[in-house]
């Protein structure tokens, strides 16, 4: 008997102009492990909102078809009900945590469940660790950061290990490390305790390798559905935005396209780009990264007008409480673009917040040439109006690619269009408004596809601005940023070209680069191909 099935299922959100789900039918087994894909606004995030009762019951509409969870009718069960067998998380964890501390999130989603008091502490405290969040139980909700309120929030969904665990875009905001340490978390969830997991992710390198299953919707429709690597095989032709680096990569030499790094090093090897004589950082790799450096110096005129922003020896400390910046030094130059890279809690947002003049330093000095033009984590808090036209002017929702919305409530959009919304208010129409002096983006990636990223390139190379964005998606970096900061404790430890910082590690690496083991300083599968091809034998 299958856990999930929805049979001919169409939804329509209030105000729509066309279905955000049409005529979706399939099934879920125990056990399986599903990533759901698609780009932004295609209907997972409604499809997840299904599987919960959210849809019809919260979002209201026209819904049509039947769906049943556990056995249950989600026409005649509501989200209450459901939540015995089904646990979700969304795009906004900030709403999803509502008490003071983790450990309280944790305990109450525990004993929600009908656990008894032992059952309880032992599921936080198994939970914690799972997340590496131990040390985050008692501290105050309010003083975590957006990846750290992302785990609490995650960690409440998986803490009374329910059948079907829904997750919209969970590693959108968690750092490399604690990215790859979720999904390992889902697979072993997976496995010992036969849970069925879907995941709609966009970054499909981070999750394609663990999974049984993939589902791809395209305008509400289930376009796809099968394993991951007969998916790349079929994206290549159908969606090539939802290919990966690395399928890219091996597509570009001629070879099928496999999921994960060991496969795709396998691969190469197979196909005659075996190791080189020279080791990995060697000359090729100078070579390489000086070829971009060049490329880049010709792209982005330096100006030597002065700093648009300048920090020094920057300080925060909480009373009572840890530094979270500490002796930051850091100049931003007109027209630069800075990634801000780092583990959750290294102090990102801490320092755009500042750089903003949200914040005073505790010691050191801040200064900027002009307006800074700040987006946080969170889309919603800029989000106040019944409908999207009334958020921004139409040259703005143009800008950021929602021309078509404007009659739709701001919360029925997916999470990467509510992202595009947000930046559309905050930044204005590039035709139209004063520009800033400097634009700080905080997660500005989270719930886009690639399309949407290259729609957020542009439309910052409309506005001809220093920016500085804070992120965890080493890919978009290498396609956008002439310089990577990299903190740590609050402390900036590298700074320097994309190439000098993302071709030689692991975490803080581009799928491209981890493939080539840092060779030749390839950041992306253009650059891969056209090494790989001019030198056989460069895979380290």
């Amino acid at each position: 008997m299958s856990l999930a099935a929805l049979s001919a299922v169409t939804y329509t959100y209030p105000g729509a102009a066309r279905p955000a789900l049409d005529s979706v039918s399939l099934e879920l087994e125990p056990g399986e492990f599903v990533v759901l894909a698609g780009l932004s606004g295609s209907g997972k995030s409604t499809l997840l909102r299904t599987f919960a009762g959210l849809v019809p019951h919260f979002h209201g509409g026209t819904f049509g078809g039947e769906v049943e969870l556990g056995g249950m009718s989600t026409r005649a069960h509501g989200p209450g009900e459901l939540a015995a067998v089904v646990g979700s998380l969304f795009q906004d964890p900030e709403t999803q945590v509502v008490l003071g501390t983790p450990r309280a999130e944790l305990e109450f989603a525990a004993e929600n469940h009908g656990l008894a008091a032992a059952e309880v502490a032992r599921a936080v405290e198994e939970t914690a660790l799972a997340l590496a969040m131990e040390t985050l139980l008692d501290r105050p909700v309010e003083e975590l950061s957006g990846g750290e309120l992302q785990r609490v929030a995650l960690g409440a969904t998986l803490v009374a290990r329910p059948a079907l665990v829904c997750l919209d875009e969970p590693t959108s905001q968690l750092d490399p490390v604690a990215g790859d340490e979720l999904i390992g978390l889902l697979r072993r969830l997976n496995e010992d305790g036969e849970v069925t997991v879907v995941l709609a992710e966009q970054r499909l390198e981070r999750c394609l390798g663990a999974c049984d299953r993939v589902l791809v919707m395209d305008a509400g429709r289930l376009v796809f559905d099968g394993d991951s690597q007969g998916m790349l095989a079929w994206a290549l032709d159908a969606a090539p935005t939802l290919v990966t680096p690395g399928a890219a990569l091996l597509a570009g030499l001629g070879l099928e396209p496999v999921p994960g790094v060991k496969r795709a090093r396998a691969a190469l090897r197979e196909g005659g780009f075996g190791p080189s004589e020279r080791a990995a950082g060697g000359s090729e790799r100078e070579v390489g990264g000086a070829r971009r450096a060049r490329r880049l110096r010709g792209r982005f005129a330096r100006s030597e007008d002065g700093a648009v922003l300048r920090m020094t020896n920057v300080w925060h400390e909480l009373r009572d409480g840890p530094a979270i910046l500490r002796g930051v030094d850091l100049t931003l130059t007109p027209g630069q673009r800075v990634a801000l890279m780092g583990r959750n809690g290294a102090g990102k947002s801490t320092l755009l917040r500042h750089a903003a003049a949200l914040m005073e330093p505790t010691r050191g000095r801040v200064q900027a040439a002009g307006r800074v033009a700040l987006l946080l984590q969170n889309p919603g808090d800029y989000l106040v109006h019944e409908r999207v036209e009334q958020e921004a002017g139409a040259g703005a929702l143009a800008a950021v690619g929602l021309a078509g919305l404007e009659r739709r409530h701001p919360r029925d959009l997916s999470g990467g269009e509510r992202q595009r919304l947000a930046l559309a208010v905050v930044l204005g129409d590039p035709q139209e408004a004063e520009r800033p002096a400097l634009i700080c983006l905080d997660e500005p990636t989270r719930g886009m596809d690639r399309a949407a990223k290259d729609t957020l390139v542009a439309l910052l190379e409309q506005f001809g601005t220093a920016v500085l964005i804070a992120t965890h998606d080493p890919e978009f970096v290498a396609a956008f940023a002439q310089r990577v900061v990299l903190l740590a404790d609050g402390r900036v430890i590298a700074d320097g070209s994309p190439s000098d910082v993302l071709s030689g590690g692991t975490y803080f690496a581009t799928e491209t680069a981890r493939i080539l083991g840092g060779a030749g300083g390839a950041l992306l599968p253009g650059e891969a191909v056209g090494l790989l091809r001019g030198d056989a034998g460069v895979l380290a």
